[in-house]
């Protein structure tokens, strides 16, 4: 299909194992951060790495000096560390003495676009479902192309909302955003009905990418690919 922007996205990701997050460290995030103080160019804030795992390992797509978009969505509900503090503790440069923690659990969210996207899209239509709040139960809701007019919530972007959910489980935090999903709605809205069925397919073991599947799994993301944004 034609390109978008994320329509869904998991927390955690199955496919970032202890083996995988190690050789991002040594090969992409440490380098990159020693290049950039080398340069004189020393970062401080938020770096988004896109990645993409291939036969050859973890490989950089691209980098973003921002939060990613819809991933932040799931990554902050399971930030039990009040963001504020890390935010002061990096601009005090004393991130290393603080001890960031998370929650367990899993989160994920459905992106609900408007029709036509992501080529060209109507505007202006209501949102039906939302509360005053532009929440819906049992979901948190993230407005991207939406806006308030008279008291009501209407369509004004492509990528329209972002509903999440987190519970215990991944199958269960997946199961309560297509709930949410399901009490929303707008003429044309369209979302993606398989956000995350690769990651079940990971945790369960039946997925190839899996480490129980080692021997096909070059094959696999030779023909398929995977990605991974931190």
């Amino acid at each position: 299909g034609l390109n978008t922007g994320g329509m869904g996205t998991v927390a955690p990701n199955p496919y970032y194992t202890e083996d995988i997050a190690k050789q991002c460290m040594e090969k992409i995030f440490l380098p990159t951060i020693n290049a950039m103080n080398a340069e004189g160019r020393t970062f401080e804030g938020c770096l988004y790495f896109g990645l993409m795992l291939t036969p050859k390992g973890p490989k950089v797509i691209e980098y973003n000096c921002r939060f990613g978009d819809p991933e932040t969505q799931v990554v902050l509900p399971m930030l039990k560390t009040d963001l504020v503090d890390i935010m002061e503790a990096i601009y005090d440069h004393r991130l290393s003495e603080l001890n960031v923690e998370w929650a367990e659990g899993s989160c994920a969210c459905v992106i609900m676009a408007s029709g036509g996207y992501p080529l060209s899209y109507p505007k202006g239509i209501e949102i039906k479902g939302l509360d005053d709040k532009g929440q819906a139960e049992g979901v948190q809701v993230f407005h991207a192309g939406t806006k308030l007019s008279d008291g009501k919530f209407l369509t004004s972007g492509g990528r329209v909302l972002g509903v999440t959910a987190k519970a215990l489980t991944l199958k269960a935090a997946l199961e309560k955003a297509y709930a949410g999903v399901d009490k929303i709605s707008f003429e044309g809205a369209h979302f993606r009905k398989d956000i995350g069925q690769r990651a079940l397919k990971a945790i369960d073991n039946t997925d190839p990418l899996h480490l129980g599947y080692k021997d096909d799994m070059e094959d696999y993301i030779e023909e398929n690919g995977v990605y991974l944004r931190q």
